[in-house]
């Protein structure tokens, strides 16, 4: 399986490409192939903005990581997100939960975290998660006021004014995120809740396995490498006996 190489993974910052890594989420018998490519991937990408393009490739190489808990460990991952921007590669890492990254990278899942430019959170219910993020979006102010009133031979009005601290989202406004909102968190701006985009509504929707069943890879056929002829096709018969 390893005896050869076919990705020419160190082209990828040259041209235009995709790259799809399909690997069962539910056996981790090869897990160990995939930490290898990603591994190979940022190792020879690195090299190659270094010595071929001066420090940044022409071509930004953008990593979307799937079910990041579900393959396995990338050795270095914690190093790797810190060096990697500067040469113009990206790693999304996609999580049910920020205690799966807790649980395979240990203490270097904050760092992990920290290297990230961006935090989008969809939803969710793990208290873990739930909390850093209510300490992440920080505080905000408002206005409160008081009134009250006293009877007794004379009458009395009060008017109070404050200013306390609210937080952004608390834990159980987090908890219960509407399915159309999102939460992001961008580096050097305040965090903002958005609506999620609608896919139906791309220009491209129309060429996807969800709007028309014809679309969607076979990935059996794909790798079936049988000879089929076609009509009318001339070929060659050899004997190898």
């Amino acid at each position: 399986m390893t005896a050869y190489d076919e990705l020419e993974l160190d082209t990828l910052g040259d041209r235009k490409t995709a790259l799809f890594l399909i690997m069962s989420d539910t056996d981790a018998t090869f897990n160990f192939l995939l930490s290898m490519i990603y591994t190979q991937l940022f190792n020879l990408l690195c090299e190659k903005a270094d010595d071929v393009y001066g420090g940044r490739l022409p071509v930004h190489v953008r990593c979307l990581i799937d079910e990041a808990a579900n393959i396995g460990q990338i050795p270095n991952l914690e190093k790797l997100v810190a060096t990697i921007r500067s040469r113009e590669i990206s790693a999304c890492l996609v999580l049910q939960a920020q205690s799966q990254l807790k649980a395979i990278y240990k203490d270097n899942a904050d760092t992990i975290i920290g290297n990230m430019d961006s935090r989008l959170f969809l939803g969710g219910t793990e208290p873990t998660t739930l909390k850093d993020l209510n300490q992440a979006l920080g505080k905000e102010t408002i206005d409160t006021y008081n009134t009250g009133e006293s009877r007794g031979r004379e009458q009395s009005h009060s008017l109070n004014y404050q200013k306390l601290g609210h937080d952004l989202l608390s834990v159980d406004e987090l908890q219960v995120l509407s399915g159309s909102k999102c939460n992001l968190q961008l580096r050097g701006v305040r965090p903002f809740l958005s609506d999620k985009y609608d896919l139906t509504r791309h220009l491209n929707y129309r060429y996807t396995a969800d709007y028309d069943k014809k679309y969607a890879f076979d990935i059996e056929k794909y790798l079936n490498h049988r000879l089929k002829l076609k009509a009318n096709e001339r070929f060659d018969v050899v004997d190898a006996g």
